[in-house]
């Protein structure tokens, strides 16, 4: 069955997918699979398969922001996908936790309004345990730099504007960061019955009382998101190992 938004065939999606927002990252981590090979790329959804350690998955870009991430993860789980892991950015909100950190996201505090959407208020946005604990393994047997686990915020705002953004009150509330798309890929995958987790790297900060210039291309960043995609992928063999 062809997916209409993604254009990928329900048959050559695997279990397992890694998902990501930048259809460029999704192409790096590709590169790290054995035979792999592109199975299309329509609008921001790039789609890539092969095999890890004799595992075989997708990795898929996702976009920025979670009404079109939604789309990219219902796509996915109507094709097949029992796993999706999020590999990602997001600005921290703690000093202990700067850029080149990363992340291990147990649950997403909901402020996006597509969630509001799907389910009623309450309703919460959590990873699954296995994953989350087999990425926060994976990150650190890597062993380097900063790796924390711990609840992280989805809001669609990234500019602002003339509402004030409410980083101080989550910040306050003891969420370690601020990303765009995990609330939606919790919940998504909790009504519809499968599996999810998500890593990302610090590139900044997003406290307004701890930033300075805001520059995610650095080395320090580029080092982090390698990290977290080789955790990613060593998630991935150890779920796989677990059954």
């Amino acid at each position: 069955m062809l997916m209409p938004i993604l254009q990928v065939n329900s048959e050559d999606i695997p279990e397992f997918v890694i998902v990501c927002g930048d259809p460029k990252r999704a192409e790096t981590i590709s590169r790290k699979l054995t035979n792999a090979r592109e199975l299309a790329f329509s609008r921001e959804y790039r789609t890539f398969v092969g095999t890890y350690e004799g595992v075989e998955l997708a990795v898929t870009s996702h976009g920025v922001g979670c009404p079109g991430a939604a789309v990219c993860f219902e796509e996915l789980i109507r094709a097949g996908a029992k796993t999706l892991i999020r590999v990602g950015t997001a600005g921290s909100y703690r000093a202990d936790t700067p850029a080149g950190s990363l992340v291990v996201s147990t649950a997403a505090i909901r402020t996006d309004g597509l969630t509001k959407q799907l389910v009623p208020d309450g309703f919460p946005a959590v990873a699954d345990s296995q994953v989350a604990e087999a990425l926060y393994e994976s990150a650190l047997a890597i062993g380097e730099g900063v790796v924390r686990k711990g609840i992280t915020v989805t809001l669609d705002v990234f500019f602002n504007g003339v509402e004030e953004v409410p980083h101080q009150k989550y910040k306050a509330a003891g969420a370690l960061g601020v990303e765009m798309e995990i609330a939606a890929l919790y919940v998504v995958a909790a009504i519809r019955g499968v599996r999810a987790g998500a890593i990302v790297a610090m590139d900044g900060f997003a406290d307004a009382d701890l930033a300075a210039e805001y520059d995610p291309n650095t080395n320090v960043v580029a080092d982090a998101v390698e990290r977290e995609i080789n955790t990613a992928l060593q998630a991935v063999a150890k779920l796989a190992k677990q059954g």
